[in-house]
């Protein structure tokens, strides 16, 4: 069984995912504005994902017998001045989301919840390599924001991200 604290905390993280689910659809939106539909696909994956990390911790809460509630998602940001900018934002995103799955994984520790912190190992590894993509989009970014070839040519190769929803999601 959760404890109390645990439960808030990841009723919080779940708040958090949705939002970040919200995020990168709002940066979805703004590509497909720019004419950058193969950014505007890799941010829906990016939302679809998030939302299945949402899915995980709602399952767990469920799970460990506790009960998930649900609070009001901030507006995001609907607005950047240029690609870079958006994938800029992702990774101090991705950076913040990061922050605040060790701070789960801090108090899994601190009140010796074995089994959440066993499960919270999986996002800590999901978050290096988000980490990880969201740092070499930018530097991509970064070499063709002043090419418009490149940026095109960068926006075909965003265009073949692919969601795939794991088994044990359930919807």
């Amino acid at each position: 069984m959760l404890t109390e604290k645990m439960e808030a905390a990841i009723n919080a993280q779940i708040n958090a995912e949705i939002y970040s689910s919200y995020l990168y659809m709002s940066m979805a939106t703004w590509f497909d504005a720019e004419a950058l539909p193969g950014m505007a696909h890799w941010m829906r994956v990016q939302a679809q994902e998030e939302m299945t990390h949402a899915f995980k911790f709602y399952n767990y809460i469920n799970e460990r017998g506790g009960r998930v509630v649900l609070s009001a998602i901030d507006g995001p940001a609907t607005e950047w001045d240029s690609p870079l900018a958006v994938f800029q934002a992702v990774a101090e995103h991705e950076a913040k989301v990061t922050g605040l799955i060790n701070g789960l994984m801090d108090l899994a520790l601190e009140i010796r919840d074995h089994a959440s912190s066993s499960f919270l190992q999986w996002f800590i590894d999901e978050q290096v390599e988000e980490e990880s993509s969201a740092a070499d989009t930018v530097g991509k970014m970064k070499l063709a924001q002043d090419n418009p070839s490149a940026l095109l040519m960068l926006d075909k190769d965003l265009a073949a991200r692919v969601f795939n929803p794991p088994v044990w999601l359930v919807i």
